[in-house]
């Protein structure tokens, strides 16, 4: 692993828009499914997954049967999870206002969670059942009154998915469930299908034919976010265990070849024994060729003359995860400006975030922490402004909005108040 000073350092990544071979494929594969509906998505999964599917619809026995072929440690890890999760986003709850004007006029604003939504939940390899309760559970706890979820079939597991992504799914009250994938399944969300009603909006990652799809539906539904290879940096100081560092890096690194794993630190020794760490903990990981290949490429320990340098660095690069592993955490934390998720102290490691404390794992990417936030509540809802201006209030103001309306050069708009401002304006007193 490279040790380099901080100044000299540049994590530059492209967006991924794709060849143009994947978006004219996305294009034809969305504008198929748009015609044909569950026609095209049946052909699909037979020409891209090389599964022959009848049932769209995953049925309630098949989802029960699913809990047969998970270990009891599962699934007590995934309820317990479940648990940590709703309870923390319980607390980002809001409620409709109404502010009540003395002239008698109320502006407010009206609180509602979208009618449907739709969980994109990868397969095979990338199969994550912790992706379903992060992006399920915020959904229901905003009130979202449909949740379905669209996953890629398979000849593996029970009748062609991963047990342990249903049983993910029931836990977190999700019993509408489809087995499509690609970027089919994203416009069978978008626009919907015999099947498959169209919904309003669509989270969940997936690989670059999802990520197109997601961008190219955008408008018609909402969606959450393109992300971007997974990042962790971890700011320490001489206190910091070289063996927690080293696991914490390539706890991230072992995702894919573009993940970036980077240490922040002012202590020479410290950045010496991860490197040693990192390159004898990498020799027995199972993922080992993957994350060498993210360390080799996207990794690096910068040097920096104080931590408080460090934490510019940090804001700079506006990571994923940043991990805070120094004497004095909480001293630092106000001064960070730009991370997705903050892990303070040396026993709070990235995967306690990932799988269990209860924050959201859906985290910006690429440097967009800068502006973005974590999947939260929020993102499940939708807000309407509410005016009632009473007759005071109008005769009150209505010239001011007239001479906007005129100075933009918008007659009609000042005349709709001046139209009301000569009848009411005559029977005033």
């Amino acid at each position: 692993m490279r040790i380099m000073d901080a100044n000299d350092f540049s994590l530059k990544r492209e967006v991924e828009y794709g060849s143009p071979e994947q978006n004219e494929r996305v294009k034809q594969i969305i504008e198929d499914v748009r015609v044909n509906g569950d026609t095209a998505l049946r052909r699909l999964a037979l020409e891209l997954d090389k599964v022959k599917v009848e049932g769209l619809r995953v049925s309630e026995e098949e989802i029960q049967a699913a809990y047969q072929h998970v270990d009891a440690s599962f699934l007590e890890a995934i309820r317990e999870a479940a648990v940590n999760i709703r309870r923390f986003h319980e607390k980002q709850k809001r409620s409709s206002w109404m502010d009540l004007q003395p002239d008698g006029s109320i502006l407010g604003q009206v609180i509602r969670p979208l009618r449907r939504v739709g969980l994109y939940v990868p397969g095979g390899k990338a199969a994550y059942p912790s992706s379903v309760l992060m992006n399920a559970i915020p959904a229901q706890v905003a009130g979202v009154p449909e949740i379905v979820m669209v996953t890629p079939p398979s000849t593996a597991g029970v009748e062609g998915i991963n047990p342990h992504i249903l049983v993910a799914a029931a836990e977190a009250g999700v019993r509408e469930i489809y087995r499509v994938g690609g970027a089919q399944a994203v416009a069978a969300l978008a626009y919907g299908t015999e099947s498959i009603a169209a919904a309003d909006k669509i989270v969940g990652p997936g690989n670059i034919y999802v990520a197109l799809a997601k961008r190219y539906v955008f408008g018609a539904v909402d969606i959450d976010s393109i992300a971007g290879p997974s990042e962790i940096v971890v700011l320490a100081d001489e206190s910091a265990d070289a063996a927690y560092v080293a696991a914490d890096l390539l706890s991230q690194a072992e995702h894919d070849e573009m993940a970036s794993a980077i240490l922040v630190t002012p202590s020479p020794e410290l950045a010496e024994a991860v490197r040693t760490e990192v390159d004898r903990q990498l020799a027995a990981l199972p993922r080992r060729d993957i994350a060498a290949q993210s360390i080799r490429d996207y990794g690096a320990i910068l040097r920096v003359a104080s931590l408080d340098e460090g934490v510019s660095v940090v804001n700079q690069l506006a990571p994923e995860h940043l991990e805070v592993i120094v004497r004095e955490p909480f001293q630092y934390l106000g001064k960070i400006e730009n991370a997705g998720a903050v892990f303070l102290g040396p026993y709070s490691s990235e995967p306690v975030g990932d799988y269990f404390a209860g924050p959201n794992h859906v985290l910006p990417t690429n440097g967009t922490a800068r502006f973005s936030s974590p999947l939260n509540v929020d993102d499940f809802m939708k807000k309407s402004s509410v005016i009632y201006y009473s007759k005071e209030a109008l005769l009150r103001d209505g010239e001011k909005i007239i001479a906007l309306a005129r100075h933009e050069g918008l007659e009609a708009h000042a005349r709709a108040i001046q139209i009301r401002l000569e009848k009411e304006g005559n029977t005033r007193g």
